[in-house]
C-alpha cells in the first residue's frame, strides 16, 4: 500500500518563507550589495567590486589594521569568558539542590540576572564601578588599589569580564543544572555501591550527561561573547583609547560613525562568516569527540 503525499502542506509553509525573506534575506542581500560599492554621498553609488575585502584582509592598511586589532581583541574576550563561565557554570549547576523548596527559589535567583536588559546591565556597571559614587569602585579604591576602568585599560578588560560572567554564567548553569536533572537515580546508585568519589562520579556520569547541554551552552555564550556590543559600548565606549573596541563597536563606528557603508558592509559579512566558521569547527569537534565516546562505551 502506497502513502499519498499531501503537497498542500506546503502552503502552510510559505508565511514563514516569506516572513524569513523579508526579515533576513533581504537585508543580507542589501549588505551584500553595499560591500562592493562606494560612495561619494549624496546616495550615489559605484561599483568596486572586492576592493574593499582585499583593504580588510589586508593587515598593512588602515582598514585591515583596524579589523584585525578588534578582532583579536574580541577573541581574546571569547576566549576569556569562555574559560571562565563554562567551569564556574558547571560547579554552580552542581552545587544548587535538586529536591525541597530550595530548587524554585535558585532557579528564580539564577535566572534574574538574565532578565536585565543589556543596556540596563551597562549603565548598571557603569555607576558600580566608579570610583567617586560606585559601591565597587569606592570598596577597591579604599584597598589601596588604584582602580579606574575610564583610564586603565586593564581595569576596564576586568571590568568588562566581571559584568558578563555576572550577567551570563547563570546561563550556563540552568543548562547544566537541567542536564544534571535528566540523570536517572539508577546511575548514582549503582556508583555508590560501587563506592565511587565524588570526582569519579563527576567524570564518569554527570560529565558525559551533560555534553550535549555544554556544547549548546559553549556555542551560545561564544556567539554572544563574540557579538556582544550593548554592555561594553555603554560602560566604556571602547575606550580608553580602543583598548576595549571590540569587533561590533568597531562596525558600528565606521557604519553611523563614519558613514562607509561599504567597508562596514564588507567587514560585516565577514565578522558573520567568522562567526559561522568557529561554531561549526566547535560543534565538529564537540560531536565528534562525543561520537568517539558513544563507540568507546558501546
Amino acid at each position: 500500500m502506497t502513502k499519498t503525499l499531501n503537497n498542500k502542506a506546503w502552503f502552510l509553509v510559505l508565511p514563514v518563507f516569506a516572513i524569513v525573506a523579508f526579515s533576513a534575506i533581504l537585508p543580507l542581500m542589501t549588505v551584500v550589495n553595499y560591500s562592493v560599492q562606494d560612495t561619494f554621498g549624496n546616495n550615489q553609488f559605484f561599483w568596486n567590486g572586492v576592493a574593499w575585502f582585499q583593504d580588510l584582509l589586508d593587515p598593512s592598511t588602515d582598514l585591515g589594521g583596524r579589523f584585525f586589532d578588534s578582532l583579536w581583541r574580541t577573541l581574546l574576550f571569547s576566549a576569556i569568558i569562555l574559560l571562565i563561565q563554562v567551569p564556574l557554570g558547571i560547579a554552580v549547576a552542581l552545587a544548587m539542590p535538586r529536591e525541597g523548596w530550595t530548587v524554585a527559589l535558585c532557579l528564580v535567583l539564577m535566572a534574574l540576572p538574565l532578565l536585565i536588559p543589556w543596556n540596563v546591565v551597562g549603565t548598571i556597571w557603569q555607576v558600580f564601578a566608579r570610583g567617586d559614587i560606585g559601591l565597587l569602585g569606592w570598596i577597591v579604591n579604599h584597598l589601596g588599589i588604584d582602580y579606574n576602568y575610564t583610564g586603565d585599560p586593564l581595569d576596564a578588560w576586568i571590568t568588562i569580564i566581571v559584568m558578563d560572567v555576572w550577567h551570563w554564567t547563570s546561563l550556563v548553569a540552568l543548562l547544566c543544572y537541567a542536564g544534571l536533572k535528566s540523570i536517572p537515580d539508577a546511575y548514582y546508585q549503582a556508583a555508590r555501591i560501587d563506592g565511587a568519589s565524588r570526582w569519579a562520579i563527576f567524570r564518569t556520569i554527570q560529565l558525559p550527561k551533560m555534553r550535549r547541554v555544554l556544547l549548546i551552552a559553549v556555542l551560545l555564550r561564544f556567539m554572544d561573547s563574540f557579538m556582544i556590543y550593548t554592555e561594553p559600548f555603554v560602560l566604556t565606549g571602547g575606550g580608553p583609547g580602543n583598548a576595549t573596541t571590540f569587533l561590533s563597536i568597531d562596525l558600528v563606528k565606521l557604519a553611523l560613525g563614519q558613514f562607509d557603508l561599504g567597508k562596514a558592509a564588507a567587514m560585516s559579512l565577514v565578522y558573520n562568516l567568522i562567526i559561522l566558521a568557529i561554531c561549526w569547527i566547535f560543534y565538529t569537534i564537540m560531536t565528534n569527540v562525543d561520537a568517539q565516546q558513544e563507540r568507546a562505551e558501546a
